[in-house]
């Protein structure tokens, strides 16, 4: 059997949900994500009801901003705060995005790379580089993306399969994200799954999206999750079996009781699906 970091389904530990959790957290929770940029620099009484929960709980860092696939050199003195941060927390994984989000300053906006050959190489060393720095794995996260990148010389399932091969880390799976880029790209979301390496799988996303005026879906986290998405995720753990799995919420945030019942129903299906213990 395969040995996660963490185990069982996990929440998105944000701001305005600890005064609830503060009264208690949910069995089902087995782990909480943040993104490190948010806390990095927090100090004071913030800083120290982080540090309880860190003590305490297992947590996911998921990074914003390594923009791994930019064309500026990675920031190295931000990936030595990182390291220092990462270290002091004892985060049980570390995951970013398959995508850029700099040129000059660091963004939270996320772009997509190139599908190329030469984009491949260059993300693939950028991650090995990374990982150096911050002596820990990375796990990438497939990301979704609005417009086709140009200069296309491969599809984005290509392109996932390469810079991870190529850079030969772990995968990050995001079944929103492939629902999100199957609609606003015109293909099979099935078919899109069962092409990934499901060998490399060692943490999941599952969230909601919101469409655009212009018809296009959003990925931005500010709603339940769709029964589609639900059902992509349970055809993950029946070809992949289960792997730990965490519900995005950013934006719109429901009571906690709400995100328990979407917490509550990944516990389900990785259960149907044959998690033992």
């Amino acid at each position: 059997m395969k040995t996660f970091a963490v185990n069982g389904a996990g929440l998105g530990l944000r701001r305005e949900l600890l005064p609830a959790l503060d009264a208690g957290v949910p069995e089902v929770i087995k782990f909480f994500e943040v993104s490190p940029e948010n806390w990095i620099d927090i100090g004071g009484r913030l800083g120290k009801v982080f540090r309880a929960y860190t003590e305490r709980h297992s947590i996911v860092a998921h990074g914003l901003s390594l923009s791994l696939g930019g064309p500026e050199p990675l920031d190295i003195a931000f990936l030595q705060r990182m390291k220092v941060f990462l270290d002091e927390h004892n985060f049980a994984l570390y995951t970013e995005h398959l995508s850029f989000c700099s040129d000059d300053r660091h963004h939270y906006d996320l772009y997509p790379i190139p599908f190329t050959g030469e984009a491949v190489q260059h993300v693939a060393g950028r991650i090995r580089l990374a990982q150096d720095i911050l002596e820990r794995p990375i796990a990438l996260e497939n990301a979704s993306y609005y417009v086709t990148p140009p200069l296309a010389e491969m599809d984005e399932l290509s392109f996932i399969n390469a810079v991870l091969a190529e850079a030969d880390c772990a995968f990050h799976l995001d079944v929103n994200n492939i629902y999100v880029n199957s609609l606003n790209h015109n293909y099979d979301a099935a078919a899109f799954l069962a092409g990934l390496p499901g060998e490399r799988i060692v943490y999941g996303h599952v969230a909601g999206h919101d469409l655009d005026n212009s018809g296009m879906i959003i990925d931005t986290h500010g709603q339940a999750a769709c029964d589609p998405v639900w059902q992509l995720l349970e055809l993950a753990y029946q070809t992949f079996g289960v792997f730990p799995t965490l519900l995005e919420r950013d934006f719109n945030m429901p009571p906690l009781a709400d995100l328990v019942e979407e917490v509550e129903h990944i516990a389900m299906l990785q259960q149907s699906s044959g998690e033992r213990g």
